[in-house]
């Protein structure tokens, strides 16, 4: 009876370090995109989206070739409700994926990460109006704490940090529907079922963008050619390292590690990118920092994690 509570006990941990591990890498490589994306410069935002787009399609029919689950893909499609939702969720997370790349490309990365640190207290406020959830006294503390934030780096900014917002909001309501009808999808027939729905819109931008200032898949080094061919494959895996994660862990360590990510996005922008942080910008930043700690300490206290979101950054 010992050496069988022992031999569970022990691949409980073995299970639990894993996740750790798919949890981090995944986290760590959402993290590192802006540098990805830089590097595909001179292709402008809404190329680099578009081949995005394509490849991720590409490369999730090659796994579902090589995995031989076209009879999942066929199941799902045979689901009506659940290909016009995954539309929808597509359309939020197109939104996500162009404002982030234009973001990352025009020297926004530190916004673009303060997106995905307010992106926790958005979940929370889309429980009080979507789901009608009511909030404990902590968690409306954060969301006020979260407002006055807004505020300072509006009146820092001039105006209000819109490609914040925009990440945050996109990127909730992208976490709704997919929490929503995660029981029902894997996370690979979802990304194909979304970017198949988004796979028209792309090619109808490369159109435009290819009679207006060319394209340039191809024209500038081979290096380059195989960056953008890459990511579909830099979409696909951290969202398949996040599931594998997802299946070992609870989901109050997922929610504590996932701002691996917009950390790393922040040290990126500020040490290695030299973007400007004011006093005021810092004093936002502040703000949204001490706002999350409270979320997170009325998260591990009331034993709960964000049970709307699906934690998966751009």
């Amino acid at each position: 009876m010992k050496d069988a509570a022992a031999r569970a006990d022990s691949t409980a941990r073995a299970t639990h370090r894993t996740g750790l591990i798919f949890g981090g890498l995944a986290y760590g490589l959402w993290g590192l995109l802006p540098l990805y994306f830089l590097l595909l410069i001179p292709s402008g935002a809404f190329e680099i989206v578009a081949w995005r787009v394509l490849f991720s399609l590409v490369f999730c029919a090659l796994i579902i070739t090589v995995t031989r689950t076209w009879t999942v893909l066929g199941h799902a499609l045979r689901q009506p409700r659940l290909v016009w939702t995954m539309g929808l969720a597509g359309a939020f997370i197109f939104v996500n994926w162009q404002t982030y790349v234009i973001a990352a490309t025009t020297g926004h990365v530190v916004e673009a990460a303060l997106g995905y640190f307010i992106n926790p207290i958005v979940t929370v406020l889309l429980g009080v109006f979507v789901l009608r959830e009511r909030l404990r006294r902590l968690q409306w503390v954060a969301i006020g704490i979260s407002f006055l934030a807004v505020i300072v780096l509006a009146v820092g900014y001039g105006s209000l940090p819109w490609i914040s917002l925009i990440l945050a909001f996109s990127f909730g309501f992208y976490g709704l529907i997919k929490k929503r009808v995660g029981p029902n999808v894997d996370a690979v027939t979802g990304l194909t079922l979304e970017t198949a729905w988004l796979a028209p819109v792309a090619i109808i931008q490369l159109l435009v963008v290819s009679s207006m200032s060319g394209l340039t898949f191809g024209t500038v080094s081979p290096w380059h050619t195989v960056g953008l061919l890459a990511a579909g494959v830099i979409t696909a895996v951290p969202l398949l390292l996040f599931a594998a994660a997802a299946r070992r862990l609870p989901l109050t360590v997922l929610g504590l590690i996932q701002f691996v990510a917009p950390v790393i996005q922040f040290l990126v922008g500020v040490v290695i990118l030299n973007e400007a942080m004011p006093l005021e910008r810092w004093a936002g930043f502040a703000l949204v920092w001490v706002a999350l700690i409270i979320l997170m300490i009325d998260m591990v206290t009331s034993g709960l994690a964000p049970r709307r979101s699906s934690l998966e950054p751009a």
